[in-house]
This record gives C-alpha cells, structure tokens and sequence, in this order.
C-alpha cells in the first residue's frame, strides 16, 4: 500500500487477489496471472505486430489493476516512475488502453519486487534474532 495509486481500497483487494508472491517463480508469472501480457504469437517467419493481453489470469485482479492506474494517472507526481512510464507511452502516441495495461504490467513487476525484497527481510531479520 505504500505505492502510489494503491489505497485504503485497492491496496487490501491487490493483496488478496495476488496473494503470496513467493508462489510465483518471477515478476513475468505474476503479470501472467493478471493476464495483462502479450502472449508470443508467430508462425514460421510470420511475427504479429499487434497482440491482445491474454486475460488468462484474474479478471477482479486486472479491475483492481485499472482501478490503480486510474488513479496513477489523475494524481501521481512525475517522479513516480510508473506515471513516467505511461506517459511516455501517451507521448509516443499510445492508446489510453495500451498505455494502461502496460502499465498495470510495470506496476505489478515493481510490486513484486518490492515485496519479494521485504519478506526478505524479514526472514533475515528473524533468522538473526533466533
């Protein structure tokens, strides 16, 4: 809840929706199971330009996620570098839905790390004072 755009609201629903993120091998698994990647789509030499997200994953989670990228782009300050990502993205001329979703996809990849580094922490710090 200590991110931007995750609130009273939306940070316990992010919560439980994903999860433990120690269930998920990397940051790549969790934006997978929000369904807000790209799957690969090619054939021989063909290689699709255009893909839509796969939506394989949780469909209150990719809400929740556009709830939070709502809010990131009303009332974010520029440093946030999730708000930068998406309005590069605008600037080079994006559509609001593609700029959204590549977003939640950051927004989630920094969320895991985040929390992945603080339940590290917290498992050295037991394991010190044990």
């Amino acid at each position: 809840m200590a991110m931007q755009g995750a609130g009273d609201v939306t940070g316990p629903k992010l919560m439980a929706e994903i999860g433990d993120v120690r269930r998920f091998t990397n940051k790549n698994a969790l934006v997978a199971f929000a369904g807000v990647d790209a799957p690969p789509f090619q054939s021989g030499s063909f290689e699709a330009k255009s893909r839509h997200v796969s939506k394989r994953g949780s469909p209150h989670l990719r809400r929740t996620l556009f709830q939070v990228m709502s809010v990131v782009l009303q009332r974010s300050s520029t440093d946030n570098p999730i708000y930068s990502f998406m309005d590069k993205k605008r600037a080079e001329g994006k559509h609001f839905y593609v700029y959204t979703v590549a977003g939640a996809a950051k927004f989630l990849r920094v969320y895991y790390a985040r929390v992945k580094e603080y339940l590290l922490a917290l498992e050295t710090k037991q394991e010190t004072a044990a």
